[in-house]
């Protein structure tokens, strides 16, 4: 008995040990399951912003891999990205928003647009200096805009899923991947800015507003008009008049010194972009005039059936429920009446980035223009609106282009052999080398003092010809022109002088350097 019970008094401590082990383990793997457990309802209570965070990144991923196809097969020429990438690496080598005009002028950005964001970019550039990193700015940017959508639906149709569905609308809506991906161009960064405005000002704070306020008109100088606006929205809406006055001055304020002082001082006269009013005055004054001496010409730029068709093309992928919320939809109309009322085509484009002051207010007023639904019908509209911008946006959008099954469409798609032809003939111009280029290929040439567009020369010491590219430069003009011959003429010359040494020809690409 006396040994058992010694051998009990020997095991019983090892049995404990082994049992508070085990108790351990146990412990160990209860605290896991309840960890993983805890998880899971995190992500169940938050799925819907969780599904928006996925969506955000998927079409970041997938439309900034489309844009860098598009530079690469030189899709993005000098007119416009090339043109932003001179200003940002002006601003970065110390000589702010410094471009070269189309006309051959040397001048400051400023004296055409007022666009002063572009000078916060040149650090992003200091680190990554490539086009490219204007246009993953741009593509992450519009992304992201899809945030304020999904907030102000949750807040003000009381369903996260019908809000999620409205974001997604917001990331389909088949004209904001056509300007997300055409870049760049810095008023295409007022969209998910102007969105994040309307959060702040309907959460009520109005420092974070003028934040984004100040951004968004740093953006252009037309800008001003849709933030008088969002003033007073915020008066009429919530009562805040004294608040809705201020913004709405302020932003009357910024565009009127923009138009009237800050580019007739760079420019040294008015804008060049008056011309593109002349049938309807071809100034504001003039179109103040002609509204009292001539309403019936305003009328005509207004309802010209590419007008018309701007208008509903707009309207048809958010079926129109922004009329719901009529004086939040109304403040868009500044910018759809300047661009209704201009003599370009492009302006009434909606796959242009003139939709820029447009698209982030129709979906806004979409999200506050559901809310006058009644609440079983609120999800069910938010479905019906995802399902019209997906639909038109496989139709008319860019959502077969990212899928790989057609070309993006921003200009003609052009041979490999020509392609490796491009490449070859960038690569021979040395870095910062003054020269002269035709349009296409000068999207990869613009990181430099002196860029200028064929047939000037001016400062010049190469000259980069695709004579497939007749896109060229004409005197006083702001944009260019086709015209094959001129481009043949010009290429004729350059080869028959005595100042110009062809060093590279191929696929009806050429290279020319000037003799020293």
């Amino acid at each position: 008995m006396s040994g058992a019970h010694q051998e009990e008094t020997v095991r019983t401590p090892i049995a404990r040990r082994e049992y508070a082990v085990s108790s351990s383990d146990d412990d160990e793997r209860s605290g896991a399951s309840n960890g993983r457990s805890r998880a899971v309802a995190w992500c169940v209570d938050r799925q819907w912003a969780l599904f928006v965070w996925g969506a955000i990144a998927l079409w970041s991923i997938a439309f900034f891999a489309a844009a860098r196809t598009a530079y690469a097969t030189f899709q993005l020429p000098r007119f416009d990205l090339g043109n932003m990438v001179q200003a940002v690496w002006s601003t970065a080598h110390g000589r702010p928003l410094e471009v070269t005009h189309a006309s051959g002028e040397q001048t400051e950005r400023l004296a055409g647009h007022i666009d002063p964001i572009l000078a916060l970019l040149a650090p992003a550039w200091m680190v990554a200096p490539s086009p490219l990193t204007l246009v993953a700015i741009q593509v992450g940017v519009c992304a992201l805009g899809a945030l304020p959508v999904f907030w102000l639906g949750r807040r003000h149709l009381g369903s996260e899923q019908a809000a999620a569905l409205l974001a997604f609308a917001y990331l389909a809506y088949p004209w904001l991947a056509w300007t997300a991906v055409e870049a760049f161009h810095p008023v295409t960064l007022a969209i998910p800015l102007l969105l994040f405005a309307v959060w702040f000002l309907d959460s009520g704070r109005l420092w974070a507003f003028a934040g984004c306020a100040i951004l968004v008109v740093a953006t252009g100088e037309l800008m001003g008009l849709a933030i008088a606006g969002l003033g007073v929205w915020y008066a009429v809406s919530r009562g805040r008049r004294r608040a809705g006055a201020t913004i709405a001055a302020l932003g009357l304020a910024w565009t009127t010194v923009a138009v009237k002082v800050v580019v007739p001082y760079f420019n040294e006269g008015d804008s060049v972009f008056y011309d593109r009013f002349a049938s309807v005055g071809g100034s504001p004054g003039g179109l103040a005039r002609t509204l009292f001496t001539d309403p019936g010409a305003i009328l005509s730029a207004l309802t010209t059936s590419d007008d018309v068709a701007y208008v509903l093309w707009l309207a048809l992928p958010l079926a129109g429920v922004f009329l719901l919320a009529p004086v939040l939809a109304a403040v868009a109309l500044p910018q759809l009446l300047v661009n209704m009322l201009s003599d370009s085509a492009p302006t009434t484009d909606p796959r242009t980035h003139y939709v820029a002051a447009i698209i982030p207010v129709l979906v806004v007023a979409s999200v506050l223009g559901l809310r006058r639904l009644p609440t079983a019908h609120r999800l069910p509209a938010s479905g019906f609106v995802l399902a019209l911008c997906v639909g038109l946006s496989i139709v008319a959008g860019q959502a077969l282009a990212v899928a790989g099954f057609k070309d993006l469409g921003y200009q003609a798609e052009l041979s490999k052999a020509h392609l490796e032809a491009l490449r070859a003939a960038a690569a021979v111009v040395p870095d910062d080398a003054p020269l002269t280029t035709t349009n296409r290929i000068g999207g990869h040439l613009s990181a430099r003092r002196y860029v200028y567009s064929v047939p000037v020369i001016e400062r010049a010491e190469w000259i980069v010809v695709d004579r497939r590219d007749a896109l060229l430069a004409k005197p006083g003009s702001t944009i260019l022109e086709w015209d094959p011959a001129g481009l043949e003429r010009f290429s004729r010359r350059i080869a028959r002088s005595d100042h110009w040494v062809n060093v590279f020809e191929r696929e009806g690409v050429v290279v020319f350097r000037k003799k020293q």
